[in-house]
């Protein structure tokens, strides 16, 4: 069931105060984190209402949903334009729909995927004519469950070393062969245990990686994100350091997946 604007502002409220407290005892400033609505299965009104909300950033799992929702752009309360991530896995044929509508791929677990963004990219209009520049973060499968995607945690960092030779000549997050992309982060997926702290190890794995390919500069001086924790582990992503929570049916109710 849909919940109304009334009901979305009471959970928002609710949830903003766990994220909040969470923050408090990490250590961390609220504006450390940012809050990713995850639109998937829900209608363009509901998006409406979160605009109105405060909402600035949305998560979609399906490419040609994304494209329903936000190939127009929307403007955010602040001013600013709405930005749309794609969060769920995108096929190969797929990517270019992926990078013309997304501001942010979360989910990204090849060197091919790279390649071809980029190409896609540059060939794109952008704000000088140049082509597009997208933000890009590598899903890991942190949690090693067979049903999750992405690159499997014991070739994460082989992947990553790997594509930083491939990049090139990079300094402060630019490369000399993806120029269009900007390395941004990891993402992973928590444990399906129902259990928080579970997820806690595969968290912490993810942010040891990020900080340690950060601190490499060059093609990834920039890499400063962490894409971990939904509604039930979300504290424990923060303690954790996540940079962005992806949070769906907390904030819109539960999805109609006839839609």
């Amino acid at each position: 069931m849909e919940f109304t604007l009334e009901e979305m502002r009471e959970h928002l409220a609710a949830l903003e105060a766990r994220i909040g407290e969470a923050c408090k005892i990490a250590g961390r400033s609220r504006e450390s984190v940012k809050l990713v609505w995850v639109s998937k299965f829900h209608p363009a009104e509901a998006v409406e209402n979160a605009i109105s909300l405060g909402a600035t950033d949305f998560g979609e799992n399906r490419v040609q949903e994304a494209e329903l929702k936000f190939s127009a752009p929307r403007m955010a309360k602040d001013g600013s334009r709405v930005r749309c991530h794609v969060i769920g896995p995108v096929q190969s044929n797929k990517l270019k729909k992926a990078a013309i509508v997304a501001d942010c791929i979360h989910s990204i677990a090849s060197i091919e995927a790279v390649e071809k963004l980029e190409r896609v990219c540059a060939a794109l209009p952008g704000e000088n004519g140049a082509g597009k520049i997208l933000d890009i973060l590598f899903q890991v499968n942190a949690g090693e469950e067979e049903t999750k995607s992405g690159l499997d945690v014991h070739e994460a960092e082989a992947f990553l070393n790997d594509l930083a030779a491939k990049a090139g000549a990079a300094s402060d997050g630019k490369s000399e062969n993806f120029p269009h992309l900007r390395f941004r982060g990891l993402m992973t997926i928590g444990k399906n245990t129902g259990v928080a702290e579970d997820s806690r190890e595969c968290f912490a794995f993810l942010r040891n990686l990020q900080q340690k390919f950060l601190a490499k500069g060059g093609a990834f001086a920039k890499f400063d994100q962490l894409s971990m924790g939904m509604t039930g582990d979300l504290e424990v992503a923060i303690e954790e350091g996540s940079t962005m929570i992806r949070v769906g049916t907390a904030l819109f109710g539960e999805r109609d997946y006839n839609r």
